[in-house]
């Protein structure tokens, strides 16, 4: 068994730290079982042949969540290739009220509530926080074979991702 690694991330300035590391460019991603707004189970395997973006959140209830599933689903709308994976800790039916104010052709939005596991396996959760539970801001991207191709702790949970490295990440 590895040592945990926690890594180091603010909110709203003060501090705060995450289970464990996300997983490292060249590494395979770990396996991930997350429901979707139909509690419908999807693993990696369910995208064969295509490029993933986990666009990790807290909540989808919160304007920046709200803000990077917009623009990453926005940005690969006609890449056919592509899949956006928006996790968050949000019960399916918070993603539902979500998802009806969006269209994501190449989209999914998947929860942890039934795999607290994720955020271990991923290094997103976030512990010794009141907002111990949720998901920090993060994005892995994913080749066809679900081998890692870019990672971000996203510095301060209120800020955005680097959409712009993520995406290029993807070829």
């Amino acid at each position: 068994m590895s040592e945990l690694e926690p890594q180091a991330f603010t909110i709203r300035g003060k501090p705060a730290h995450t289970f464990h590391r996300l997983p490292a460019v060249g590494s395979v991603a770990p396996a991930l079982h997350l429901a979707d707004q139909e509690f419908k189970d999807w693993a990696l395997g369910d995208f064969p042949g295509k490029k993933k973006i986990l666009n990790i959140v807290p909540s989808l209830d919160t304007p920046v969540c709200q803000l990077s599933a917009r623009k990453f689903n926005e940005e690969v709308a006609k890449r056919p290739d592509v899949v956006v994976l928006t996790v968050s800790a949000d019960l399916p039916f918070a993603q539902a009220r979500f998802c009806s104010t969006l269209k994501a052709p190449n989209g999914k939005f998947l929860s942890t509530f039934r795999s607290p596991e994720f955020g271990m396996d991923y290094g997103t959760l976030i512990v010794e926080h009141a907002l111990m539970g949720l998901q920090a801001r993060a994005v892995i991207v994913l080749d066809e074979n679900s081998v890692v191709k870019h990672s971000q702790l996203v510095s301060e949970l209120t800020h955005e991702p680097d959409y712009a490295a993520a995406l290029a990440a993807l070829g």
